[in-house]
């Protein structure tokens, strides 16, 4: 990723938590933590990478997180960004944390 698309990836990441944060009124959203973003070259797309507090609401979260990409593209635009077009989102849940606690649940078994 060149220094330009990682600059914009963070920024986004900034940004869309804070909104989640703040400006999302639906309940199970608000419990959505931004982990990363990548941005293509030509700035056009967005992947967002996410997690949910509650495993058990995982779809749904996803389902309302990506029928509110709208919202959250104009909020952004809103912004005064120092990007000129904002790219199209797409939330994508965040594998590697869940990766993450299974290696060191594997771990914990093995040391025990």
């Amino acid at each position: 990723m060149s220094v330009k698309t990682e600059r914009i990836a963070n920024l986004l990441v900034r940004e869309i938590s804070d909104i989640l944060q703040n400006e999302v009124y639906d309940e199970d959203i608000k419990f959505v933590t931004i982990t990363g973003c990548t941005v293509d070259t030509d700035l056009s797309l967005a992947q967002v990478y996410c997690t949910v507090l509650n495993d058990s609401k995982k779809e749904k979260c996803m389902h309302d997180l990506n029928g509110a990409k709208g919202f959250i593209k104009t909020e952004l635009a809103k912004r005064k960004l120092e990007i000129r077009k904002i790219p199209d989102l797409r939330f994508i849940f965040d594998e590697s944390v869940e990766y993450g606690n299974r290696i060191e649940k594997i771990i914990e078994d093995m040391k025990r």
